[in-house]
């Protein structure tokens, strides 16, 4: 078998993980929340966390380890516009997603107390989940863009002058 072709299939799977996930747990974080129902609620949000460590923290660990070896396998500085730009943007991802992680906790949490006690959600449950889905929008959007940038591979070369 051809490694680079391992490594190119390794980092795509990755890249799908990283978005399917991401979209997966805001949809059904969001559906979730829209019923008001605590129970419903905890669970979903109980789901999203495992996934999150299952699947969004393997495919956050794989993609710099088989992006960095593809690159260094070409021949590709990671200095390249597109890589550089897709790594900054991965650090903006990590910057929102690691908060986000620590929301959903919080939010399941919240939730399970207000189904175990029959008392409705907490106002600082609805500040919370403001704040996961205020989060999720420019993490979502930069892990959109990388991809794009992965594929499209565009020239970003700066000219100053003529």
């Amino acid at each position: 078998m051809d490694p680079d072709l391992i490594l190119r299939w390794l980092h795509v799977l990755g890249a799908c993980v990283l978005l399917g996930t991401g979209a997966g747990i805001a949809f059904f974080m969001l559906m979730a929340h829209r019923t008001g129902d605590a129970r419903l609620i905890a669970h979903t949000a109980g789901v999203v966390v495992l996934a999150d460590l299952l699947f969004t923290t393997s495919a956050v660990l794989i993609q710099p380890i088989t992006g960095g070896l593809l690159a260094w396998r070409l021949g590709w500085p990671l200095s390249e516009g597109w890589i550089a730009l897709s790594l900054a943007l991965y650090v903006v991802t990590g910057a929102f997603w690691l908060p986000v992680v620590w929301i959903q906790l919080r939010l399941r949490n919240l939730a399970r107390e207000a189904a175990d006690t029959g008392e409705a959600l907490p106002a600082r449950y609805h500040r919370l989940f403001a704040i996961w889905f205020a989060c999720g929008i420019p993490a979502f959007a930069a892990v959109l863009t990388i991809v794009w940038l992965m594929l499209a591979r565009p020239d970003l070369t700066i000219r100053w002058f003529g």
